[in-house]
């Protein structure tokens, strides 16, 4: 019951926020409403009769998930237990509604509609009604409206003369879904809009409490709260929008497998109240509305949500701790500044926090189309939460080209490693992404290893150059790197250098790591001959053979410079590079000769990169100088 205790947690601190709208976010829905999507709004003056009507537009929204754009702005509407959860039965929303329960076409389920709005009208003027007198005047008047108008059925004829709606040979709408949102002018109110009317929120939330204790609805102990309330066993769906119809707590397969086996009744299983369902789950699509990610797409997706209950900022567990806009300032991150901007961000987050602020981080994925499950759940003190994605990320970075130091995104990192190459990026199957972005946010949070199967997959296909553009490949090096790096301190506690400008170390005892550095010379050097050729030189296209037999593979390419590329060489570079090669094969001479024929280790790529770069450089400088 954790998540649900930590939503309803959520819900109470931001009490504040519920049924106000804020631009760019979703609502925080009350209790006994939904969020939905209208698509014609009607006007109507305060006797009741239509003003004007117009068709719902698109508003831009800022959603923070993947799939973000324009969309329809979803309203608040009142509902029941029942309405909330329709299929095909008849059963009407209290004020909100589809043409075919506003218009008599249909008579059961205009007599639905009419009789519940009556009801609750009737509510108002009574005595048991405990609103304060301009609350209730207010709700009263605009309630008194729509009934009026909706009796007096003209909304098919007014709707059809505003062009909102077309209208067949027997009368009926092109579209009987379409919902209708009222908006009542003329009144003393300043909110002329029912669905953001807070009085109408907080009457429909009494009412609704009120009717549901006439009703004897069954009470007991709720599992959530921990007090004796009225109870539920209908809750709430669409806590995630990709899953609109799924729930995360069902109990309606009694003939199947939902809780067969274990228990015989529902209530065996557990027992929410009404308001700690409704709460809850109204906090949790708020959250993960506002601050979710989802990534997979129509296969699988998963949704991830990070928040901290009382309302304080907290990072995206998923991507790295240092933001993009952060990424992209003027102030390039290289090695030697990277620890420090990382530090500045891990305290910015810091300072808006105290001792007892908690992180709470959930995974959902839908098992079927009407059931929500969730995939991952963890409670971390916040400090420890932002101290386990600074030290992630302090581990788990490399240089990016142009871009700086960077630590690679979660999903990054699986794409590269599973996926299929296409253009300047790669592909993965929805479902094998999800699952293992999941499983390195596991390893992200607890500070687990590395997998070794995903290491050696980035490692083997970097290795094989010749299968990559030039501009994936030096982004799959860049993410095979960042990885290794953190590999190499999980397994070995070898930390390697990220300061100042990654010194190459030429006296490192490492077989691998020397004949990386072989590899990159052997390439420069061919590459220094070439003036507009764009074919790849001999140690890029022998780099997977180079991998498993490093020393034949280096006697091979070595022959075929020497031969065709170093006479085009001036003599003083000729030297220089023999002179690398010399002291690399001291080095690697020390190692025991029967490992100097082995497959290389990772590490070949540490010495391939950082020798590499350290030649480049050199030749930037050189130019500089003599300029």
């Amino acid at each position: 019951m954790g998540l649900f205790q930590q939503a309803c947690k959520t819900y109470e601190a931001h009490r504040q926020l519920v049924g106000k709208y804020i631009v760019g976010e979703e609502p925080l829905a009350p209790i006994s409403h939904l969020l939905t999507k209208a698509q014609v709004e009607i006007t109507l003056n305060a006797k009741g009769e239509f003003d004007s009507g117009s068709k719902v537009e698109a508003e831009k929204s800022k959603d923070k998930t993947q799939n973000s754009g324009d969309k329809e702005s979803k309203i608040i509407i009142p509902v029941t237990i029942e309405s909330a959860n329709r299929t095909s039965g008849v059963c009407a929303h209290p004020l909100c509604e589809q043409l075919k329960y506003l218009a008599p076409y249909d008579q059961e389920r205009y007599d639905a509609y009419v009789k519940q709005l009556s009801a609750w009208i009737d509510w108002l003027e009574s005595e048991n009604c405990p609103l304060e007198p301009a609350t209730k005047k207010n709700a009263k008047q605009k309630l008194q409206a729509v009934l009026a108008y909706v009796k007096g059925q003209t909304i098919l004829k007014d709707l059809q003369e505003s062009s909102l709606i077309k209208l067949d040979s027997k009368g009926l709408p092109d579209n009987d879904k379409t919902l209708v949102r009222w908006k009542i002018v003329g009144l003393e109110s300043l909110e002329s809009c029912c669905w953001k009317d807070r009085d109408l929120f907080s009457a429909w939330e009494k009412y609704y409490e009120s009717l549901l204790l006439q009703k004897g609805q069954p009470q007991g102990l709720c599992m959530i709260e921990g007090t004796e309330t009225v109870l539920t066993t209908h809750h709430p769906k669409g806590v995630v929008a990709v899953h609109g119809n799924a729930k995360l707590i069902s109990s309606n397969d009694s003939v199947n497998f939902t809780y067969r086996g274990r228990f015989t009744k529902p209530e065996q299983a557990n027992t929410i109240s009404y308001r700690a369902s409704q709460e809850s789950h109204n906090a949790l699509r708020w959250v993960i509305a506002n601050q979710g990610i989802t990534l997979g797409g129509n296969k699988d997706t998963r949704t991830f949500v990070c928040w901290e209950p009382l309302g304080a900022n907290l990072p995206t567990p998923i991507n790295p701790l240092i933001p993009r806009h952060q990424e992209k300032d003027s102030e390039r991150i290289t090695p030697s500044n990277y620890q420090e901007k990382l530090r500045k961000t891990l305290n910015g987050y810091r300072n808006s926090l105290d001792s007892l602020t908690t992180a709470v981080i959930a995974a959902f994925a839908s098992s079927t189309t009407g059931r929500l499950t969730v995939t991952y759940y963890r409670e971390l003190q916040a400090s420890d939460f932002l101290k386990r994605l600074y030290n992630w990320d302090r581990l788990c970075c490399w240089p990016n080209g142009k871009f700086g130091v960077q630590s690679p995104y979660l999903a990054k990192i699986v794409s590269y490693a599973y996926g299929t190459p296409k253009e300047n990026s790669f592909e993965c199957d929805e479902r094998l992404l999800c699952q293992q972005v999941q499983a390195l946010l596991a390893c992200r949070l607890d500070g687990a290893p590395l997998p070794y199967t995903l290491v050696h997959q980035l490692v083997t296909r970097a290795s094989n150059p010749q299968a990559y553009k030039d501009s994936l490949l030096l982004k799959l090096q860049f993410v095979a790197c960042a990885c290794l790096r953190k590999f190499y301190y999980d397994k070995y506690k070898e930390e390697w250098p990220m300061d100042l400008d990654m010194v190459l170390e030429p006296q490192r005892l490492d077989r691998s790591y020397q004949y990386g550095r072989i590899l990159a010379i052997l390439e420069k050097a061919e590459r220094d001959t070439y003036d507009k050729e764009k074919r790849e030189p001999n140690a890029i296209r022998l780099q997977s053979v180079f991998a498993q037999r490093p020393l034949y593979a280096m006697k091979f390419i070595l022959e075929r410079v020497k031969q065709a590329y170093y006479p085009r060489l001036n003599p003083s570079t000729r030297q220089y590079y023999e002179r690398l090669l010399g002291e690399i094969m001291e080095t690697i001479s020390e190692c025991p000769e029967a490992e100097r024929e082995k497959a290389l280790k990772e590490t070949y790529l540490f010495g391939y990169y950082l020798q590499k770069k350290a030649l480049y450089t050199k030749k930037t400088e050189t130019t500089e100088d003599e300029e």
